[in-house]
């Protein structure tokens, strides 16, 4: 029985989790980290393959599924909890799989980003239009403050489709499994971070606009713009991670408006 309020949308196919661990790039050595095991297929195919998998699961009646049904594995942890408040920081060097719920996608992505000293990749089966959104670049409906944040600190490949038919229940749109290697250090060095994501964030905003426009609750930006080589009249889903990242160092050293 799946709950509809925790987003539980099962896969069963063997072939198609065996594709998922492919992507992952594992080994033997690997510890993996799972999230929303479910009814524990592909924490039974990872726990074959890895040293060690450590699988958090919010639902209770799952949970005391999973420990029956993997009880002659001594090599998975099961964890009952909510992944979004687990101390990932804790743990050795660790990598990802899991299908996640769609409705926690975005949280989850950010959360083991900020992980990255003990996280090296992400492998997810999430909302194929998300991963669309996080592989996108510059020029493209689907770029934007997604894109970039990610891309910023991790380097994303959207691996394969899974059409919606392939789970149980189905959902009403198709998956995408999209593998994320964690950067050791970010795509483009910037010398104020937080600046840098504010300025995106701000762009993005008003993405109809100009930059010129977008970015005036920041500061009256046309003649820096200009001094960054960037046109005034160019949308920001036009720049690059690296064009924004020189836009935030200029805008370092001036007196902003908070």
């Amino acid at each position: 029985m799946t709950r509809k309020h925790l987003g539980q949308n099962f896969l069963f196919d063997p072939l198609i989790l065996l594709d998922i661990i492919r992507s992952a790039d594992l080994s033997a050595n690997d510890t993996v980290l799972e999230i929303g095991p479910g009814p524990g297929r592909l924490t039974r195919l990872l726990a074959e393959r890895v040293k060690k998998v450590i699988a958090i699961e919010l639902d209770h009646y799952l949970f005391n599924n999973l420990t029956e049904e993997l009880k002659d594995l001594n090599n998975i942890e099961l964890v009952l909890g909510d992944a979004l408040k687990f101390p990932f920081e804790r743990l050795d060097r660790f990598k990802v799989v899991a299908n996640i719920p769609y409705y926690i996608t975005t949280p989850i992505i950010f959360r083991l980003i900020e992980a990255r000293k003990s996280a090296e990749s992400m492998t997810l089966t999430i909302q194929k239009e998300v991963a669309e959104r996080i592989v996108a670049g510059p020029g493209t409906k689907a770029y934007g403050v997604l894109s970039i944040m990610v891309q910023f600190r991790a380097e994303p490949e959207l691996k394969f489709i899974i059409p919606k038919e392939a789970f149980r229940p189905a959902p009403k749109v198709d998956s995408a499994v999209i593998h994320m290697k964690l950067r050791k250090g970010p795509a483009v060095a910037v010398k104020d971070e937080a600046l840098f994501t504010r300025i995106v964030k701000t762009a993005f905003s008003q993405r109809r606009k100009t930059l010129a426009n977008s970015l005036k609750a920041i500061k009256d930006i046309k003649d820096i713009l200009i001094q960054a080589g960037i046109a005034p009249q160019r949308r920001p889903e036009t720049l690059s991670i690296a064009e924004f990242a020189m836009l935030s160092d200029i805008l370092s050293t001036i007196e902003l408006t908070t």
